[in-house]
C-alpha cells in the first residue's frame, strides 16, 4: 500500500491553497470538524481497507 499526492500538479495546488484558506480543513467539505481535518477521517478509513484503491474526497491523495 501506498498514498501518494494526486500527479496533477493543477489540482493539487487548487487543494492546497483551499486547505490554506480553511486553515487545514477540507475545502470541499461544508463542516469543519476534526473529522474533516486533511487527512480526514473519511481517507484514513479508506486506507485501512484493503480492497481500497483510489483518491480521497478532495482529490488531493491517492492510495495504490
Amino acid at each position: 500500500m501506498s498514498v501518494k499526492l494526486n500527479p496533477d500538479k493543477e489540482v493539487v495546488a487548487l487543494v492546497r491553497e483551499g486547505l490554506k484558506r480553511t486553515g487545514g480543513y477540507c475545502p470541499c467539505k461544508i463542516v469543519q470538524s476534526e473529522d474533516t481535518k486533511c487527512m480526514c477521517t473519511e481517507f484514513k478509513e479508506q486506507i485501512a481497507d484493503p480492497e481500497f484503491h483510489g483518491f480521497c474526497h478532495c482529490m488531493l491523495y491517492y492510495k495504490e
